[in-house]
């Protein structure tokens, strides 16, 4: 009985690992579009932390993520890179540093949107307004083929 109780120890563990480090079970906000646009609160991304969000329309559920880096910058890209997209498991933020989980390569914040190719996260362009960061809605379903 013994060997149950660790075995069954060990799996709620890794599962709350893995939640708190990947994201399971809630790590995406769904978002909608109004005018074309897609409108989210200053005040919800100006804590440094990275916030994930989906985008679902015509059958595709796309991914991003917006940041704030520490030049307080709002930094915004795709979950997902041009190398490593078929494995679908994007980012999670480590401090200063975006990790891709598939490669385990580490981008800084101040890089995200500046930087495109390769293992990157792959930019989305955004608008940074006085109280929200707007995004177009074409500019995140052109990013669909990642997804």
């Amino acid at each position: 009985m013994l060997p149950g109780l660790a075995l069954a120890a060990c799996l709620l563990a890794f599962a709350s690992t893995a939640h708190a480090l990947f994201g399971f079970g809630g790590k995406f906000k769904a978002v909608q579009a109004s005018g074309g646009v897609v409108s989210i609160p200053l005040s919800e991304v100006s804590d440094g932390k990275a916030h994930y969000y989906v985008f679902k329309r015509d059958g595709f559920a796309v991914k991003f993520f917006l940041l704030q880096s520490p030049d307080g910058m709002i930094r915004a890209a795709f979950d997902a890179c041009d190398e490593c997209f078929r494995e679908k498991k994007g980012y999670v933020q480590d401090g200063e540093f975006m990790v891709c989980v598939n490669c385990s390569q580490r981008f800084h914040a101040s890089r995200i949107n500046e930087v495109r190719g390769g293992c990157n996260p792959s930019p989305l362009e955004r608008t940074i307004g006085p109280d929200s960061v707007t995004i177009r809605e074409r500019d995140i379903m052109a990013g669909r083929g990642y997804f």
